[in-house]
């Protein structure tokens, strides 16, 4: 039998020691500018900004709020509203030494793409931060707003030290990346273009790469890819369908795709993708290792093995795919009309001119019209400078050992193509990592490892403070 005096004994011991059995369990407080981070983060993430009801501007302000709060003029923070009121931007600036150095752009995007609640586990909001079993959980955690988060997290950090860049550092957090139009960086450049003249830029498109928790790679993102769609339409008198006809508009369209379905354009290589398959070869290893490093020498059999898998397949060549699908007007008619959205991701420097004239080659057949939707966007790469990826890769080694900095090309787009358009090189770097197979942008319960959000923020800090003329406090380089 327990003696009735043990739990008395066991209070007294627990007040000797100083706390209480449930204190001794709270999790240790974090540091501050961590803290900073995560509340920043928690605010951005529960501010609503589809494009469909959200509100760009209530994020953009909040954080011009917390930057002034922290002791930057007010005219250093701007919150620039279009003509759509929900699409504001905020332009920030922390000052520079005088010269003749222009300023560091730090980008991203404050807009997200829908969610909705039901789509997402029960027990998860993604209009807001949950942080459960090592993962903050929320639409836009990935994409854009850990980055949005950590670079105002670390503009203030900035300012408390009382650093001064050799340039000044200017943040954008903008709107219509994900949906919408014009309202964003293209706005921007073409109605402020004094506020974002800047030397290169940082901002998503890269990001690192874990494989069971292992550091791998750590992925920049210097080209992306070209998005065109075009239209595929057959037409056609129709006619009663008891009476079928060899001259069928559904038929024929779908000819046309199977055709463009069999075809795939020539392999092509640039300075990125050279570098992404030469090093990524040396840590596959194997035959698929093998055929990387041969790849990026022009080894056309390398590149069709590689063509098997759809990632490499993506990077090596301009791609066109069916997307959505018409036809017909009635279940007992012959289609008077059928349609077709082929989308293609056009490699850079490629003519979408010359793409077009391809698809109608391949097709062969005059019966189906090919049309561009809108105008493509190219955008040059930016060159793998060595005063940007010597400082990416000294930090890398520095933060994960072993580690294995890669170029890459994004197969998507991003907000960069509107600088890289003008000259102004942008390079995806974030310092997130995540597992292999793991990535939930876009999508049902989109999540960050707790882990891989802090050390990107103290990434994104040293790497900024290395490309300023800075050097890491010692609390920074204790911070790990």
């Amino acid at each position: 039998m327990r003696s009735p005096r043990t739990p008395l004994l066991a209070i007294l011991a627990a007040a000797a020691l100083g706390a209480s059995p449930a204190a001794a369990q709270a999790p240790a407080p974090l540091p501050p500018e961590r803290q900073l981070a995560h509340d920043i983060y928690k605010e951005l993430i529960e501010i609503n900004t589809t494009n469909s009801v959200g509100d760009n501007t209530a994020a953009a302000r909040a954080m011009a709020k917390r930057l002034v709060d922290a002791g930057f003029p007010a005219a250093d923070v701007q919150v620039l509203v279009p003509d759509n009121p929900r699409k504001g931007n905020l332009v920030a600036r922390l000052r520079g030494k005088p010269g003749t150095k222009k300023p560091i752009l730090l980008l991203a995007h404050l807009d997200v793409v829908e969610a909705n609640k039901e789509d997402w586990s029960n027990d998860l909001d993604p209009f807001r931060l949950t942080e459960r079993d090592g993962y903050f959980y929320g639409r836009g955690t990935s994409d854009d707003k850990a980055m949005a988060a950590i670079w105002v997290a670390n503009l203030i950090r900035f300012k408390k030290e009382g650093y001064v860049p050799d340039r000044d550092i200017v943040v954008a957090l903008t709107a219509d990346e994900e949906g919408g139009c014009c309202n964003g960086v293209h706005w921007l450049l073409e109605n402020h273009p004094d506020l974002v003249d800047v030397e290169f830029g940082l901002n998503e498109g890269g990001g690192g790469e874990l494989r069971q928790g292992k550091h791998v790679t750590n992925k920049v993102g210097t080209a992306e890819k070209v998005y065109q769609d075009f239209t595929l339409e057959v037409t056609n008198p129709g006619g009663h369908s008891s009476v079928p006809k060899k001259d069928n508009a559904i038929y024929a369209l779908a000819a046309g795709l199977s055709r463009i379905a069999a075809f795939s354009f020539p392999p092509q290589l640039n300075e990125t993708t050279k570098a992404f398959f030469d090093r990524m070869g040396d840590i596959e290893g194997g035959q698929t290792g093998a055929d990387m490093k041969a790849a990026a020498r022009g080894d056309r059999a390398a590149m069709a093995r590689l063509s098997e898998t759809p990632l490499y397949n993506s990077m090596l060549r301009t791609t066109c795919v069916a997307t959505m699908l018409s036809g017909g007007h009635a279940p007992n008619a012959l289609p008077q009309r059928a349609t077709a959205n082929v989308n293609c991701r056009m490699f850079p420097g490629t003519d979408p001119k010359e793409v077009l004239a391809t698809l109608e080659r391949v097709v062969a057949d005059t019966s189906i019209k090919i049309t561009p939707v809108d105008t493509a966007k190219p955008s040059p790469p930016s060159p793998l400078r060595p005063d940007i990826f010597g400082p990416i890769e000294k930090i890398t080694k520095e933060m994960w050992p072993g580690t294995v900095v890669v170029p890459t090309m994004g197969t998507g787009a991003t907000d960069g193509l509107y600088f890289r358009q003008r000259g102004i090189p942008v390079y995806g770097v974030s310092g997130l990592f995540t597992e292999q197979g793991d990535g939930r942008a876009h999508g049902r319960d989109e999540r960050v490892a707790v882990k891989s959000f802090y050390d990107a923020e103290e990434f994104l800090y040293r790497l900024v403070k290395a490309l300023t003329g800075g050097k890491p406090s010692s609390a920074a380089a204790d911070a790990r």
